[in-house]
């Protein structure tokens, strides 16, 4: 069971504010103990945005941030947005519409710098970028470097976390280098969907038992998160929101206690700069 001091921080999931579960599923996550947790904007063309310029995003964002306030009035603790623009954008732009690698890359990259200033004015909490997880020809992956770095040049001005999408590896040094080059923290560049070891990134660890196991014996830093995409095609996918609290309730059953204080209240204060359990004390005093 999970002891009702303790927070529970979902990392990474996706929240429809018109077409699917929505605020369903952040009743099923604090049903079963969730208290916490990081909305990521969905990619911005699920939300009947077909982007030509960075200013265009700002309806995804102000849509995220309109669910966002309403999950947290759900929550025993809160929840924050993650604005920025999904990486598999750049194969849309060129594949499907036509732009050239170079104009895309300007056209995600005003995205980021939109994200930036919600980021900036506090209606949001940190950034979303990365490069895609699939090939993709040499034009295409250096735009999406680019964008990349960006998010690590705005980041760095903000003093606040990027959440990327990327390749699985359990070794992405170089990409903390990019993000210390510009002056942004490596402990400030989290690799969503990761494995329990990763050097470079802090991991931000998709929670299955097996890569939970690793994580939690390494002893380093790491998030848990579910990648619940809220997809009316893919119910359930990629995991259901009521997985983290389950397994931490897991991990707490198994004595892996230290493990659950490191992803959901040591890491997100380092990270993000968040106190979970200040939070979640106002909450139940207030």
């Amino acid at each position: 069971m999970i002891d009702d001091g303790t927070p529970v921080l979902d990392n990474h999931l996706h929240l429809d504010p018109d077409n699917n579960r929505g605020i369903d599923a952040v009743r099923d996550f604090a049903r079963v103990g969730g208290t916490h947790l990081l909305v990521v904007n969905k990619p911005s063309w699920h939300l009947g945005v077909e982007a030509d310029a960075g200013e265009d995003f700002r309806p995804v964002f102000d849509r995220t941030v309109e669910i966002v306030d309403a999950a947290s009035a759900e929550l025993e603790g809160r929840a924050w947005p993650v604005l920025g623009v999904h990486p598999g954008l750049i194969s849309r732009l060129v594949d499907e519409r036509g732009y050239s690698p170079e104009r895309a890359r300007e056209i995600m990259r005003g995205g980021i710098d939109v994200a930036a200033e919600y980021v900036a004015d506090g209606r949001a909490l940190a950034l979303k970028s990365g490069r895609p997880h699939y090939e993709v020809d040499d034009a295409v992956r250096e735009a999406s470097n680019d964008v990349m770095r960006r998010a690590f040049e705005r980041a760095a001005d903000l003093e606040c976390a990027v959440q990327l999408h990327a390749e699985s590896s359990e070794e992405m040094s170089d990409v903390t280098e990019w993000a210390e080059a510009v002056g942004l923290a490596a402990h400030r560049v989290v690799k969503h969907y990761a494995g329990g070891r990763l050097e470079g990134p802090i991991p931000s660890v998709i929670s299955r038992k097996d890569e939970l196991e690793v994580a939690a014996e390494r002893g380093e830093p790491f998030l848990m998160e579910t990648d619940y995409i809220d997809d009316p095609d893919r119910p359930g996918a990629v995991l259901g929101p009521k997985t983290v609290p389950r397994r931490v309730a897991w991990l707490l059953e198994n004595g892996y206690d230290d493990a659950v204080r490191n992803a959901h209240v040591e890491t997100p204060a380092r990270v993000y700069g968040i106190d979970t359990e200040a939070t979640l004390e106002a909450s139940r005093t207030g």
